[in-house]
């Protein structure tokens, strides 16, 4: 074979024909991700509870990728819904091979500033949700003695700023929450992975890139020098989704060398 002539791809890497359905995928990390898994040559299937937003995505998707793109808008939070929705994805698209369970929140205030109400919000959207989705799809992919499950952790997982303690607490327990079920699923030939944003330019942190002094304190920071884009991503994501780690179980920081400096 030429030089010329090898495959772009390593058979390893190759999802192609896969089923995948990532939460929270209407805008930001989620549909980034979402994306990457069709280009890839997933058939993927968006959620979200904004129906409105989940259909822009949706459509926007569609003129690239044709029938590839779904759309199962349910709350990841009830587990009723959850129950349906997942088993109404497998009605329409067939087992889910390959879960990513992206839904998050973000909330900013003083720990003595926190309410009841918003810590419960954190809660059951950073960490219920993987919970619950994961359970139910993890009961389908047993018998079949395959999948995978990837959880979108984050930098809080290990590390935290002032003002987001419990945003910390929630993606720290997904982290735990990750190793659990690979103890319990790594057996039934599932295998379930983390992946840890650092620093990433997205919707929910405009804000935050936009204010100069803390934007250069990121960059200063983080060793790659900038914010993390989407796209940055999508490597791990399509390691994590592929054969090539049916022998990992664990956590992938994508931070920039963040974690990895004083």
């Amino acid at each position: 074979m030429s030089r010329m002539s090898r495959p772009v791809c390593h058979p390893v890497f190759d999802v192609t024909g896969k089923v995948a359905l990532v939460t929270g995928s209407s805008r930001g990390i989620g549909r980034a991700l979402a994306k990457g898994l069709l280009e890839a040559g997933c058939r993927v299937v968006l959620n979200g509870r904004d129906t409105v937003a989940l259909e822009a995505a949706r459509e926007e998707l569609t003129e690239a990728f044709g029938a590839a793109v779904l759309a199962e808008a349910f709350d990841v939070t009830d587990s009723a819904a959850v129950a349906g929705g997942v088993a109404r994805i497998e009605g329409r698209a067939g087992p889910i091979d390959i879960l990513v369970n992206n839904t998050g929140a973000q909330h900013r205030a003083p720990f003595v500033d926190f309410t009841d109400e918003e810590w419960h919000g954190l809660l059951d959207t950073n960490l219920t949700s993987a919970f619950l989705v994961g359970r139910e799809v993890a009961r389908r992919m047993v018998p079949r003695r395959h999948g995978k499950i990837i959880n979108i952790c984050s930098l809080q997982s290990e590390a935290v700023r002032p003002g987001i303690a419990p945003y910390a607490a929630t993606k720290g327990a997904l982290k735990m929450l990750t190793k659990g079920m690979c103890a319990d699923l790594g057996p039934h030939g599932i295998q379930v992975n983390g992946i840890g944003p650092g620093y990433f330019d997205t919707e929910l942190t405009s804000a935050l890139v936009a204010d100069e002094e803390f934007s250069a304190w990121v960059r200063k920071r983080t060793p790659a020098g900038r914010w993390g884009r989407v796209e940055d991503l999508v490597g791990a994501l399509l390691f994590l989704a592929s054969p090539a780690s049916d022998f990992v179980n664990g956590l992938l920081y994508v931070d920039g060398g963040m974690l990895s400096v004083l």
